[in-house]
């Protein structure tokens, strides 16, 4: 999801920050299986997708275009 969200997030100038969810119980007990999850707004923002990357939703979400 990473390497797929990088040129979505260039383009929109969005800052992408990564945390460890098995490193903090709280967060490995909110997302559970659901690793990797995109938040927009930090670890208590708006959960965008998980698993893979939804490129439209995410686009729509910070207002860029995916092509």
């Amino acid at each position: 999801m990473r390497a797929a969200l990088a040129p979505i997030a260039a383009k929109a100038s969005a800052m992408i920050v990564e945390v460890d969810v098995d490193a903090d119980p709280h967060l490995e007990a909110t997302f559970g299986e659901r690793v990797p999850v995109l938040l927009q707004g930090g670890v208590d923002g708006q959960e965008l997708c998980h698993y893979t990357l939804d490129r439209e939703r995410v686009a729509q979400a910070l207002g860029a275009k995916t092509q």
